[in-house]
Formats: C-alpha cells, sequence, structure tokens
C-alpha cells in the first residue's frame, strides 16, 4: 500500500490538458503523488501537448487516451481540469475530493495559428500555467 496521494487529472478527451498534468505530477510531485488522467470520452493523445511537453524534458508518448472506466480505481483527489469535465464530472465515492482547476483549452486556442510554432504558442502557456499549479501541490489542497 502506497502512501502517496492517489490523484485523477480529468477532463473532457484526456488528449491534453489532462495528460499534461499527469506528466508533470509525475515529474514534480511523484515522490508524494501518484498521478493519473482520463476524460469523459476519449480523443486520442495530442501531437502538441507531446512535443510541448517534450521541450521541458517530460516525455509522455507513452500516454493514451482513456477514460474512469478504463481506470477503475478510487482516488484521494479529482481535479478537473476544463469546465465541461466539471460540468459533467462522473460520481466518485464520498471519500474522494473533487476539486476544479480550469485551464485554456490548447487545441481550441491553436485551432487558427498560421503555423506550427504558433500553435505551439498556447500549448506552452497552458502547459506551465499547469506546472504553476502542481508546484503548489500538495500543500494547495
Amino acid at each position: 500500500m502506497s502512501d502517496k496521494i492517489e490523484m485523477l487529472f480529468l477532463c473532457t478527451g484526456n488528449s491534453c490538458r489532462s495528460q499534461m498534468a499527469e506528466g508533470l505530477c509525475r515529474h514534480f510531485r511523484g515522490d508524494v503523488i501518484e498521478p493519473y488522467s482520463a476524460g469523459i470520452e476519449k480523443h486520442g493523445l495530442n501531437p502538441f501537448a507531446v512535443k510541448a511537453m517534450e521541450e521541458i524534458g517530460i516525455d509522455i508518448t507513452d500516454h493514451y487516451s482513456k477514460t474512469t472506466d478504463d481506470l477503475g480505481k478510487e482516488y484521494d483527489y479529482v481535479v478537473t481540469v476544463c469546465g465541461h469535465a466539471n460540468e459533467t464530472c462522473p460520481v466518485f465515492p464520498a471519500k474522494t475530493r473533487v476539486i476544479h482547476q480550469g485551464f485554456d483549452d490548447p487545441p481550441k486556442l491553436a485551432q487558427h495559428a498560421a503555423n506550427e510554432e504558433e500553435a505551439l504558442f498556447h500549448y506552452r502557456r497552458v502547459r506551465d500555467e499547469i506546472k504553476e499549479y502542481i508546484l503548489s501541490l500538495p500543500e494547495a489542497l
């Protein structure tokens, strides 16, 4: 039995924000938090999210899109990282504390980008905002 905090990062499609949060948490807080990620639906891993994470030395290429049903676990905390996930969050056992910490949607922000560099700007900004949140854990809970 682990003494680590079991934490799920939940978003709509488990393609970007929740995946970055899991990777960042594992990298920076893996000594005290066991992070997981899932979506309300499966949208596949976003290649720009992978690239943005690689730029800071975190490899999430082995991550894959999944739902909470695929994981079948209980958590101490569920952090919803987008409004849709917060609004449609599944019911968790009473011991689980659900927290909303929303972040902008990089794919939506980048949908009209003229090129890859312009698109990556949005992924980097959101990645860095998620990183700041992760660095505040677990004290911010």
